[in-house]
């Protein structure tokens, strides 16, 4: 059988959430519409976080209602909190991706709370995300490194892999939020969770700080990951992290695996178009390497 992997857009909330150029609501449609119909069926469309703190989130609710419904794609909301989570449901999106971070520092500093607290949220929201028709998932934020506490212990994320499997999570990230891994880590770790969650559905989000983002995509298919994040034209960052640069490209990661003979769904010429005209609604110059370079073979007619 042919292997498939399920790519989940970011580029709505993680791409763009630490550029200078505020994306209005159109545009931010727009983008998620090009995404569409290139083939990506799941998306993380906003962020429910305080607008103060993160700007260019600050209109998530009109994202949302101006989204096509038409059942090619399911709309993920990303919330740290409570008030998030019931922001985002109250918004009508189909799933929530709730986040907590492997170290008590950045953890403090994305969300003000301690591990502890914000895993006690998860809980009590996990108990109500059923009864509200949404999939609840949990992100684990920096489970391959700090920036302000260095490595992280491989049983603190199992830990909290577990427990978030225990509480009824739908999904499962490990977020390598400052692109620090390498692929033995993506290897090792998620060996380790996926012994812990006991099937539950994990998926993989990889920023490309230092240039491994691509080969750490890579060990997580041959480690069995069937889902993974990325973002059109490589943009994105953490606001709350130092020097962290974009999610890995969609197109270079579906043009890597189209060449594995891995399916996807998702046609790598649409990317190219949508990556270009991001560029241009952004006025920078995308770090994706597809882009620029042109698929292979080349297109008959345009050679």
């Amino acid at each position: 059988m042919t292997r498939r992997v399920e790519i989940i857009e970011v580029s709505p909330r993680d791409g763009i959430q630490n550029e200078r150029t505020l994306l209005s609501t159109a545009q931010k449609v727009d983008l998620i519409r090009r995404a569409i119909d290139a083939g990506i069926g799941r998306l993380e469309v906003a962020s429910f976080v305080n607008p103060k703190r993160v700007p260019q989130m600050a209109d998530a609710e009109a994202v949302m209602a101006a989204l096509p419904r038409d059942g090619r794609a399911r709309y993920i909301g990303l919330a740290l909190n409570r008030r998030g989570y019931d922001r985002a449901v109250a918004a009508g999106v189909d799933e929530v991706n709730f986040v907590v971070v492997a170290s008590e520092t950045f953890n403090q500093r994305n969300q003000g709370a301690a591990i502890d607290a914000t895993m006690g949220q998860f809980a009590e929201i996990a108990e109500g995300a059923a009864a509200d028709g949404v999939s609840l998932g949990l992100t684990i934020g920096a489970s391959f490194g700090c920036p302000f506490e260095g490595e992280v212990p491989v049983g603190r994320v199992v830990d909290l892999a577990a427990r978030a499997a225990a509480l009824g999570a739908s999904e499962i990230a490990l977020a390598d939020t400052i692109g620090v891994a390498a692929p033995t880590d993506i290897t090792e770790r998620v060996a380790a969770v996926k012994s812990a969650i006991g099937g539950r559905p994990l998926r993989i989000h990889l920023h490309n700080t230092r240039n491994t983002g691509i080969a750490n995509a890579y060990a997580a298919v041959e480690a069995g990951v069937e889902r993974i994040d990325s973002s059109i034209g490589g943009v994105g960052g953490c606001p709350f992290a130092p020097a962290a640069t974009g999610n890995i490209p969609t197109e270079d990661l579906v043009y890597m695996l189209d060449r594995m003979g891995v399916a996807t769904g998702v046609d790598a010429a649409k990317l190219i178009d949508t990556a270009t005209w991001l560029e241009q609604q952004l006025g920078i110059t995308a770090p994706g390497m597809l882009h620029k370079a042109g698929l292979f073979p080349p297109d008959a007619k345009a050679a």
